[in-house]
This record gives C-alpha cells, sequence and structure tokens, in this order.
C-alpha cells in the first residue's frame, strides 16, 4: 500500500469501474463513484485510509453518481468540471487547473465528446496516471449521443481531439477509463477497463484514423441502442437524492400490490426465469433478478414510475440496490409472502411455455417463428437462419411481431422478458430455455 495505488471496483451491473486512489497522508480519493457507496468505504477502510474526495469525470447518464453520498457520509470534498452545474456543494475544476490531494496532484484535462463537460484527471504526483471516464476507453471511446442527437457528430468531432491528445501522454501512463465492457455508454472492445496510454495508441482502432471524418463515420457506426432512462440521469445527477431520505418501500399484502398496479405501477417478477414461466401474477413482467436487472429495469419502466416487487428473500436487496443505482427510487414495496400468497389470495396467475431446442426446431416446421431480441452486435455475430430479429428495447417500445412466436436470446432472461411483454398483450408466444447457448449445444444450425 503506497501513494499512487490505484483500486480497482467494478459494477459488473453496468460495465463501469470506479477508482479507489491512494493519494498519501491516509487519505483516498473515489474517480466516478456509483450511488451505493458502502464498497469504496470498506476498501478505505481496510487500507487503513479515509476518504477525502470524490472526482467526477462527467455527468453520468447510466448510473446515479455517489459523490453526494460521500460528501454526506464520510465528508469528502466534491471537484466535478464547472460545465456540470452541479447543484450540491463541490469544487468545479476546468481546463489546466490542478488540485493537491495529500500528497498527490491531479490536473484537469478538457477531453468533451462524450459529454460536454467531459474532463479527464492527470494524476502527475506521484505517479502517472489519467482517469478518462468516457473519453479515451481500452478499444474505444464512449458514445457522443446521450446529450441530444442535434450534437452528436459535434461531439464525436470532439472526441476524436480529445482522444488524440490522451494518445499524446507518454506510453508508460496508467490509463483508467470508467466505461468499459457491458456498458451500453461505451463502444470499447471487452477488453479490462485499465490499460495504458501506450497499448491504447498500439491497438485502439479510433487511434488509426487520423481524419476527423473517418473517425467519426467508425465513432457512429458503433453506436446501438440505450436504455430511455438514460436520457433522465444527466439532469438527476446535478443534485442526486441522498439513499438515506428516500422513502424505505416494505412488505404489502397481495390484494395492496393489485390495488398498486391497477393504478398504474409496473409489477416486475424478480424470480428466475422458470419459476416465472411456471407461474406468476397475470401481467407482471420477468426481469430476473441477476447484475443486468439495473439496466432491463430502466429499458421497461418508464422513468420516475411506482413499481412492485415480487422476488424470493435471497434477491430482495440486491433487487432494492440496483433499482437505486440507476435513481428508480420509487419501488413501492414486494409481495408479502410471495407467490404463494398470491395464489392464497385468489388473485389471477399465468404461466408461459419453455420448449427446447428441439422442440422449438419442430415447431418452426409448423409455422412458429423464432424471434430473436439480442442486440444488433449480437445477432451480427452468430444468429439462427430464418429467425426474425427484433431487439428486446423494441419490444418494450410496442413493437407486436404476429404470430405463433418462440423467443430466445442469449441464455433465456432477456427473451423472457420480451415474453412476458408479449403474453401481457395477448401474444402466442413460448420462451426458448438457456437461449442461444442452448440451441448451439444441441448442434442445431447458426449462421
Amino acid at each position: 500500500m503506497a501513494a499512487g495505488d490505484v483500486h480497482a471496483i467494478a459494477d459488473e451491473a453496468l460495465g463501469n469501474t470506479s477508482y479507489v486512489v491512494d493519494v498519501g497522508q491516509d487519505g483516498a480519493v473515489v474517480v466516478d463513484p456509483r450511488r451505493d457507496v458502502d464498497e469504496y468505504l470498506g476498501l478505505a477502510e481496510q487500507l487503513g485510509l479515509r476518504v477525502v474526495a470524490s472526482l467526477e469525470t462527467h455527468l453520468h447518464a447510466d448510473f446515479v453518481s455517489g459523490s453526494r453520498e460521500l460528501a454526506e457520509t464520510a465528508g469528502a470534498d466534491v471537484i466535478a468540471p464547472l460545465g456540470a452545474d452541479l447543484r450540491f456543494a463541490h469544487r468545479p475544476i476546468s481546463e489546466g487547473e490542478s488540485v493537491d490531494i495529500g500528497d498527490a496532484t491531479f490536473i484537469a484535462l478538457h477531453t468533451p465528446g462524450h459529454t460536454p463537460e467531459h474532463v479527464a484527471y492527470l494524476l502527475t504526483e506521484p505517479v502517472g496516471a489519467v482517469f478518462t471516464g468516457g473519453s479515451l476507453i481500452a478499444g474505444g471511446a464512449a458514445r457522443t449521443d446521450l446529450s441530444g442527437d442535434d450534437r452528436t457528430r459535434e461531439l464525436a468531432e470532439a472526441q476524436s481531439g480529445s482522444l488524440h491528445r490522451l494518445a499524446a501522454l507518454p506510453d508508460e501512463t496508467g490509463l483508467y477509463p470508467s466505461h468499459g465492457a457491458g456498458s451500453f455508454c461505451s463502444t470499447g472492445s471487452g477488453r479490462q477497463a485499465a490499460t495504458t496510454v501506450g497499448e491504447e495508441r498500439r491497438s485502439n482502432p479510433l487511434l488509426e484514423l487520423t481524419d476527423e471524418d473517418a473517425f467519426v463515420d467508425r465513432l457512429l457506426a458503433g453506436f446501438g441502442s440505450y436504455p430511455p432512462y438514460f436520457l433522465h440521469l444527466r439532469e438527476v445527477n446535478r443534485r442526486p437524492p441522498l439513499l438515506g431520505g428516500l422513502d424505505q418501500p416494505g412488505p404489502l399484502a397481495p390484494t395492496r400490490v393489485a390495488e398498486i398496479v391497477g393504478r398504474g405501477a409496473w409489477f416486475i417478477d424478480g424470480r428466475p426465469v422458470d419459476e416465472w414461466a411456471a407461474g406468476h401474477p397475470r401481467g407482471s413482467i420477468s426481469i430476473a433478478v441477476r447484475p443486468e436487472f439495473a439496466s432491463w429495469l430502466g429499458w421497461v419502466v418508464p422513468f420516475g414510475r411506482p413499481v412492485v416487487l415480487l422476488v424470493g428473500d435471497d434477491g430482495l436487496e440486491e433487487a432494492l440496490r440496483l433499482a437505486r443505482r440507476i435513481g428508480y427510487d420509487q419501488i413501492e414495496g414486494w409481495i408479502d409472502g410471495g407467490m404463494d400468497a398470491w395464489r392464497g389470495a385468489g388473485l389471477p396467475t399465468s404461466s408461459l411455455e419453455v420448449v427446447t431446442p428441439d422442440e422449438a426446431q419442430l415447431r418452426t416446421e409448423d409455422g412458429a417463428t423464432l424471434l430473436d431480441v439480442r442486440q444488433r452486435s449480437e445477432w451480427m455475430s452468430s444468429r439462427i437462419p430464418g429467425a426474425l430479429h427484433v431487439e428486446l428495447g423494441d419490444i418494450i417500445a410496442g413493437k407486436r411481431p404476429a404470430g405463433g412466436l418462440i423467443t430466445f436470446c442469449g441464455h433465456g432472461e432477456r427473451s423472457a422478458t420480451a415474453a412476458s411483454l408479449l403474453l401481457r398483450d395477448g401474444g402466442r408466444v413460448a420462451n426458448l430455455a438457456g437461449g442461444l447457448s442452448a440451441w448451439k449445444r444441441s448442434n442445431l444450425p447458426t449462421e
């Protein structure tokens, strides 16, 4: 343990990485913290350090920032780009300004592109490192369309300049981006987040492009769809509500849940998909609690709408944590007693047929349609011949393919979400157990 040590804390749910940096004098800073900050504080305590500052590279669209939480719980100073216009106590920083924290010196580099206000933090003492947020990342750069379609190309042009500026740093400079593999903000390669400037100069395909138009075309071509909650969090992050001030959800009687849902709340079944398929409250939407729960909750449920949950005891805390991580604070509660209580109250239920790969293939011969709900990049890589491709995001947005359908994705969870939406709207649908992975294990054809 020494000043300059960098400890990465990955967020598997959203494909991001935060960093706890030892700055000497028993202090630590956190770069781009998520809202639930207990892991940073726990690591700092384990290392014998105290979190004294939080550095924000930009206004985040994919998660609620934890800087205000760290200020509240640890007394940390918050440092953020001048253009972020935060509405709580912080130090705004702009191009070329330096800040000394402990034995460390950080210099702000204005690196617009991912967002207009974006800065990177160059750590010059005691070691050489740069924290790049959503500018230069492993194998790529973060997307530039989250500040409005009218600015996408302008910001992509700015991203070109920012990347080449960062690439001019010494080869040995450690490079620590916040966005990475699995982030809808990222167009990276999927390599590990931390790298070096020299490694990116040698291997990042965007840095091969010195012509700005060619850079912009390559960057824009890598953009996929993203959850609509992204459109709200930049504003939320100007003053994120503190977790301690939120209303606390609790257990609800099944009849109370039915009443709340009848008034427009979204009913999310977070149990494993096989349990949901075997029997679930009629109209509930399957989003199994797993790291990806946050993204798909934010894709399915309109931002700010109330939610009630059906989830096992082992998944309840994680479901609440992930929901709050993306600003879904209107969790009304969960069914007290679970599915047994729902049935015991005589409330309506449904089920969904689950088919094996061999059964699915036979049904296609009788006119059923295989419906692939994966992202376009996944579909481009490998697919089932003849399957209809409609991204889950488009299903969520209201696209409803006709006829008898068998939904599938990579492993079966996303397709269960699609099937639940189709089933709720009266569609004839089954789900492929194990998804494309199971199809391949059965040696059925792909292309």
